[in-house]
């Protein structure tokens, strides 16, 4: 299986799947529910901007260095948000998981967990990655909680990385989870959807 070749990811509480512009009525919703472009210091698209957005990740998708999914709640059957493997580096088996908003109501959820659970095994068992990269914005508190709660590790911070979308110079946090760690990882996220 080649990193960019479309595929699935089905669990228990989220599938993945090939992004599509069918799933762009969805998306307009979804990023509606907390008005998610309002957040500086993250790059999330206003309602009327979710096309050009889909058109953006399709066109890297086409270019060889993303593969975009569409988050949808299997309760709801609706798209909740976006996620992608991105800067894919097929030589070097590496891949970042990023470019990931979902709507407010399912933030802190099972959904997250399973998410990152169906990408991982994917990236580590199937596409045989030495490690799956994160990175996230300094004040991003949330994120950087949900990634280190997932068992990465802060490989460092790129300062002065990229401008952020209000102008503003943004740190970058850089995390991974290496290939040898997966296993202890996957256990760990395995046990988190338990029930409780």
């Amino acid at each position: 299986m080649g990193f960019i070749d479309p595929v699935s990811l089905i669990g228990r509480y989220v599938s993945l799947v090939p992004l599509t512009y069918s799933h762009h009525d969805d998306l307009v919703e979804a990023v509606k529910d907390g008005e998610l472009w309002g957040l500086w210091y993250t790059k999330i698209p206003a309602p009327e901007g979710v096309r050009a957005e889909i058109d953006r990740r399709l066109d890297l998708q086409r270019q060889g260095s993303m593969l975009a999914f569409a988050v949808i709640e299997q309760s709801t059957q609706q798209a909740v948000g976006m996620t992608t493997f991105m800067h894919i580096d097929a030589l070097n088996r590496r891949v970042e998981i990023g470019s990931t908003w979902y709507r407010q109501r399912v933030q802190r959820s099972a959904l997250n967990t399973e998410c990152k659970l169906l990408l991982l095994t994917h990236a580590f068992e199937r596409l045989n990655c030495i490690a799956v990269e994160f990175r996230t914005h300094f004040f991003n508190m949330q994120s950087r909680t949900a990634i280190e709660r997932l068992g990465a590790k802060l490989d460092g911070i790129l300062r002065q990385h990229q401008f952020a979308s209000n102008g503003t110079l943004r740190d970058t946090c850089v995390y991974s989870i290496l290939d040898r760690e997966w296993p202890a990882v996957k256990s760990h996220l395995i046990h988190r959807l338990q029930p409780a």
